[in-house]
C-alpha cells in the first residue's frame, strides 16, 4: 500500500504529548508534581489505541503506518516518563522486551533504526544507573557507545530523531538539527558513563569522559553554566591529585569563564533555567569553585614544599638549585604538554580561558616571591569561599576553608628565610584556629576539635623551635626572649595535651590500642610533649629534673607502644629511633644532675 504517514490525530496527540513530557516539573501544581507526566502517559495510551497492536514482522498492513510506530517504538520514545508513571521496574521490563523484538526484527536500516534502536541500551543504562545496579548499567551504557561508534563509522551523517516518525515530510529536522539532537544524546550517554565508572572507582575513566562530556557540552553549546563550572571545577580535583596542574588550571580557569556566564546566555531548551533559589545557589556554587582553587594553590605549594625539603623538613638548597636547572626544560615542554591535553572552547571561548590561565602558575614555586604569588591568589579565594561558608549554618565547610588558610600560611613559612618573619606567619595561623574552639562543641565535632587542637599545638610548637634558633644567635639572649620561648613551650603542651586527653575513654584512661586514624597523630603529639619537656628553661634544678623525669616517660611509652604493637613502628621511624636514643641518654644525665644537686 502507498505511504499515507500517520493520520492528524495520532501526530497532533503524540506532540501533546511530548510537550507535556518535556515540561519541567517545577511548572506543576505544587500538591501534583507529576501532573504534566500522567497527562503525557495518558495521551500515549490513546495513540497507542490508535496505532493498534504491534504487526507481525511479515504482516504487509506494517507499511500503513510505517514500521517505526508500532507500539513498542511508541514505548520507548517517552520512557522517561514511564519511569514516572510506571515506576521504574515496570519500564525496565518492557523496554528489555522492545530491545529483544528491535534484535529479532532489526535489518539495520542505519538511518531510521539506529535512533530507535540507541534509545533502548542507552534509556536501561540510565535506568539501571539510577537503579544503583552499576555492573547492569556499564553493559548498556557500553553497548549505546558501541552503537554510536559503529553508526557513526559506517554512516556518519546523523540518523532519523525518533521523534520525527510523527511528522509529515515538510516538517521533518533539518540535518544540523537532527545532528544537534543525536549528539546531545550521545553527550548524555558518556555522562552517564562517567558516573558509573566513578561509582566504580575507575577514576582515569571516569575522568576521561567527564572530561569529554563537558567538552562536548561546550561545542554543542548543551549546558547550564553554572552546572558545567561546578563539574569543571571539580574534575580540577582529580588532576591535582594526579599532580598534573597544568589540565588543573585550565579546568578551574574554564570553569570561571563559564560560570561568568550566568545571566548573560539565553536559556533553551538544551540550557535551562536552574531549579531553586538562584541567588542561593549562585552563591553556594561560587564558593565551591573558589574552594577548589584553593586546593589547586596548597596542593602545588605543597608539592613544592616536598620537592626542596631535607630529611628534617627545612629548605635544602642543593635540591633548590636542581629545580632550578630543571625550570628551563619544564618551560621548553609546555607546549608539547599543552597540546596532549584536552582543551575546553574554541575562539574567543578559548582567548577567555588562556586570559585567565596566563595569570596563574602551574609550575612548582621554587622561592619565596613564586610562593607568595600563589598564596596571595589562594588567599583570595578563601575569602570568596569565607563569604557563602560562614560558621553560623556551615561549620565543617567554614573550618576547612580555615583550616586551608592555615595550611597555606604553613607551607609559605617554608619559602622564608627570616625566622621573625616565619614566627609571624605562625602566630597568624594560631589567630585564626584558636577562636574556632571556642565556637565547638566537642561532643558533636570531636574529630575536627582534635584536629585544630594538634594543628595549634604544631604552630606553637614551630614558633618555640624559631625562638629557640633566634635565640641561639646572640650572645646573651635576655630574660624577654627566654620568657617568650617558656611561654610558647608551654602552650604547645596544653594543646598536645588537650588531644592526648581526647582520646581517654570516659573513665579517663588512656587506651591500649591506638586505632589506625589516631597512632600517627598520637605518637607524634607523645614525641613532641617529650621534647618540650626537655626544652623549658628553668634555673630551678628540681624543676628541671622534674621535665626530664615526663620527658623520659613519654619517650618510654612511644617505644613500650612499639614493642607491643610492632605495626606501629613503621608509623613513626624517625620518632621511634630518636626515642630509643633518649631513653638511653636520659637517666644517666639525670643522675649527672642529681648527683650536682647532692654537691649544692
Amino acid at each position: 500500500m502507498g505511504d499515507r504517514g500517520p493520520c492528524a490525530e495520532v501526530r497532533e496527540k503524540f506532540q501533546a504529548a511530548l510537550a507535556l513530557a518535556r515540561l519541567e516539573l517545577r511548572r506543576n501544581p505544587e500538591k501534583e508534581p507529576y501532573k504534566s507526566k500522567y497527562s503525557a502517559r495518558a495521551l500515549l495510551e490513546e495513540v497507542k489505541a490508535l496505532l493498534g497492536p504491534a504487526p507481525d514482522d511479515d504482516d504487509d498492513d506494517d507499511e500503513d503506518w510505517g514500521p517505526h510506530l508500532s507500539s513498542p517504538n511508541l514505548k520507548r520514545l517517552l520512557s522517561p516518563t514511564s519511569i514516572v508513571c510506571d515506576g521504574s521496574h515496570l519500564l525496565s521490563q518492557y523496554l528489555e522486551g522492545c530491545g529483544r523484538r528491535m534484535a529479532t526484527s532489526l535489518t539495520l536500516d542505519w538511518p531510521t533504526e539506529c535512533s530507535l534502536g540507541w534509545i533502548d541500551p542507552n534509556n536501561l543504562g540510565i535506568l539501571w544507573s539510577e537503579r544503583e545496579e552499576i555492573e547492569t548499567a556499564k553493559a548498556y551504557l557500553e553497548s549505546s557507545e558501541a552503537l554510536y561508534n559503529q553508526y557513526m563509522k559506517e554512516i556518519g551523517s546523523p540518523p532519523l530523531d525518533p521523534t520525527e516518525h510523527f511528522l509529515p515530510e515538510e516538517e521533518k529536522l533539518t540535518e544540523q538539527e537532527r545532528s544537534k539532537r543525536f549528539e546531545k544524546v550521545y553527550t548524555h550517554n558518556l555522562y552517564y558513563l562517567a558516573q558509573v565508572y566513578q561509582h566504580m572507582e575507575m577514576f582515569e575513566k571516569a575522568a576521561h569522559y567527564c572530561h569529554s562530556t563537558l567538552k562536548r557540552q561546550l561545542e554543542h553549546s548543551a549546558y547550564h553554566p553554572m552546572e558545567w563550572a561546578i563539574n569543571a571545577a571539580t574534575l580540577s580535583q582529580f588532576y591535582i591529585n594526579k599532580l598534573c596542574f597544568m589540565e588543573a588550571r585550565h579546568c578551574l580557569s574554564a570553569a570561571n569563564v563559564i560560570f561568568g556566564q550566568i545571566g548573560k546566555i539565553q536559556t533553551t531548551e538544551d540550557t535551562p533555567e536552574v531549579e531553586g533559589d538562584l541567588p542561593e545557589l549562585y552563591h553556594q556554587r561560587k564558593g565551591e569553585i573558589a574552594r577548589c582553587w584553593i586546593k589547586y594553590c596548597l596542593a602545588l605549594l605543597q608539592n613544592a614544599q616536598l620537592s626542596m625539603q631535607d630529611n628534617i623538613g627545612e629548605l635544602d638548597f642543593d635540591k633548590q638549585q636542581e629545580l632550578r636547572a630543571l625550570r628551563k626544560k619544564e618551560l621548553d615542554e609546555e607546549e608539547s604538554i599543552r597540546k596532549k591535553a584536552v582543551q575546553f572552547g574554541s575562539g574567543e571561548l578559548c582567548d577567555a580561558i588562556s586570559a585567565v590561565e596566563e595569570k596563574v602558575r602551574y609550575l612548582r614555586p621554587l622561592d619565596f616571591e613564586e610562593a607568595r604569588e600563589l598564596f596571595l591568589l589562594g588567599q583570595h579565594y578563601v575569602l570568596e569561599a569565607k563569604e557563602f561558608f560562614q560558621i553560623d549554618g556551615y561549620v565543617t565547610d567554614h573550618i576547612e576553608v580555615v583550616q586551608d588558610h592555615s595550611a597555606l600560611f604553613k607551607v609559605l613559612a617554608f619559602f622564608e628565610t627570616d625566622l621573625e618573619r616565619q614566627c609571624k606567619m605562625h602566630k597568624r595561623r594560631i589567630a585564626m584556629l584558636e577562636p574556632l574552639l571556642v565556637d565547638l562543641n566537642p561532643q558533636y565535632y570531636l574529630l575536627v576539635n582534635r584536629q585544630i587542637q594538634f594543628e595549634i599545638a604544631h604552630a606553637y610548637y614551630d614558633m618555640m623551635d624559631l625562638k629557640v634558633a633566634i635565640a641561639d644567635k646572640l650572645r646573651d639572649p635576655d630574660s624577654h626572649i627566654v620568657k617568650k620561648i617558656n611561654n610558647l613551650n608551654k602552650s604547645a603542651l596544653k594543646y598536645y595535651q588537650l588531644f592526648l586527653d581526647s582520646l581517654r575513654d570516659p573513665n579517663k584512661v588512656f587506651p591500649e590500642h591506638l586505632g589506625e586514624d589516631v597512632l600517627r597523630p598520637a605518637m607524634l603529639a607523645k614525641f613532641r610533649v617529650a621534647r618540650l619537656y626537655g626544652k623549658v628553661i628553668t634555673a630551678d634544678p628540681k624543676k628541671e629534673l622534674e621535665n626530664l623525669a615526663t620527658s623520659l616517660e613519654h619517650y618510654k611509652f612511644i617505644v613500650d607502644y612499639c614493642e607491643t604493637h610492632p605495626e606501629a613502628a613503621q608509623e613513626i621511624e624517625v620518632e621511634l629511633e630518636l626515642s630509643k636514643e633518649m631513653v638511653g641518654l636520659l637517666p644517666t644525665k639525670m643522675e649527672r644532675f642529681r648527683a650536682k644537686m647532692a654537691l649544692t
